[in-house]
């Protein structure tokens, strides 16, 4: 599981930046800055639910006034993309068997907007996969040397952006593998109807501190103590600052909102 090699995109400078945007640039720039809207992010990890089965995790009350406009840099798509069809919310459990992934519940809010010279606007009818291994480092529907889950979709789904450009994910806390540190794939792709159509693939990361308090706790703990994090990942190096989740801790469990522009034309 070594493929995720290499950045694909790039971020806007800040003088691209004011070039796109014009006069507007410099308010929205200071209304848009990386880390305005997302919550402060937590000292400690909740303490896990005792039943194999994960709490459930409360459905997030989303309050938009307008949608955010913070440019995002796209990165490799990496290991295992499957276009799975899995229109669901919930991603933990698997259809085959009706099985659910034992984890850190974790709520993931994507509020998605579309950039152009006029500013930015929700970017609705989007479709947002998210993708990402389980608690101890296995992606499901893929074949690696140590696991063959051909079949499984445990941790795949897709949601459709509704007319604030939100889309909203129920998952786990993710574990580790050889060769990367802690993240979660995501993919957003349009298609206007005509023949076109745009897709944008990147990963989003987590503060080390807190993985090593989430990953000390059950089932994580099981997997042993991970061997790269962030400063070390090739891949978070090119960006990754960039494509932090601020989280904010519930009820054993946590809730995040990922706030994204992208540049379609």
């Amino acid at each position: 599981m070594e493929n995720d090699d290499r950045q694909v995109g790039r971020i806007l400078s800040r003088r691209e930046f004011f070039a796109l945007f014009g006069t507007a640039g410099a308010a929205m720039l200071a209304a848009c800055a990386p880390g305005q809207s997302g919550s402060a992010q937590p000292t400690s990890a909740p303490t896990q639910a005792s039943s194999s089965v994960p709490t459930q995790a409360t459905p997030i009350t989303i309050s938009v006034a307008s949608p955010s406009c913070i440019v995002r840099p796209e990165q490799t798509e990496g290991p295992y993309f499957v276009d799975e069809k899995l229109n669901r919310s919930d991603v933990r459990s698997d259809p085959s068997d009706g099985s659910v992934k034992e984890g850190l519940p974790l709520q993931i809010v994507f509020n998605v907007s579309q950039i152009n010279s006029g500013g930015c606007t929700s970017l609705v009818g989007a479709t947002v996969d998210i993708w990402h291994c389980d608690a101890l480092g296995v992606y499901s529907d893929a074949t690696d040397p140590g696991f063959n889950t051909i079949g499984k979709k445990f941790l795949r789904g897709y949601q459709v952006t509704d007319t604030n450009g939100i889309a909203q994910f129920t998952t786990i806390y993710p574990g580790w593998y050889q060769g990367r540190t802690v993240h979660i794939h995501f993919k957003i792709r349009t298609n206007s109807g005509s023949g076109s159509a745009y897709e944008f693939t990147s990963q989003l990361f987590f503060d080390d501190s807190l993985t090593d308090q989430v990953h000390a706790q059950a089932p994580y703990a099981s997997k042993g103590q991970r061997t790269l994090r962030n400063d070390g990942d090739n891949i978070f190096q090119n960006g990754g600052d960039q494509l932090m989740l601020q989280l904010t801790e519930a009820v054993e469990s946590y809730t995040t909102t990922f706030d994204i522009g992208l540049q379609m034309s």
